[in-house]
């Protein structure tokens, strides 16, 4: 579990090291691939910012990175009472999950990639 831990880590370093030091896209990408490939960035600095430090390994019960087991209880109430969660704290998960500068579509976006393709 520690090396899958390390790997996850040393892969979003990568894409994060990756991103910040990139050649220009070519000028043949479209508006929106452009301004969806920094939104990805983005939420990947988030999340690595902020909601790896408990969903890594699961601390205090928060449900892991990409185990779908985990997640799909929680999807089944609604991603606007998961937002709200996120937003106003619940049970061990601070208020904003320590993501001061994340809004409310940045907590969906989180909430889509940490969940992993579990049903919603």
């Amino acid at each position: 579990m520690k090396y899958r831990t390390s790997l996850l880590m040393a892969g979003t370093s990568l894409a994060l090291g990756l991103a910040s030091c990139s050649t220009p896209e070519p000028e043949s990408k479209t508006t929106s691939e452009q301004t969806e490939q920094v939104s990805d960035a983005r939420i990947t600095r988030l999340w690595s910012q902020s909601c790896a430090l408990c969903h890594v390994n699961g601390e205090a019960g928060a449900p892991r990175i990409g185990n779908t087991g985990e997640w799909a209880p929680r999807l089944a109430t609604g991603k606007p009472l998961l937002i709200k969660h996120t937003i106003e704290g619940y049970n061990n998960m601070p208020p904003l999950g320590y993501c001061m500068a994340c809004t409310e579509q940045d907590f969906s976006n989180l909430i889509d990639l940490m969940a992993g393709g579990a049903s919603e």
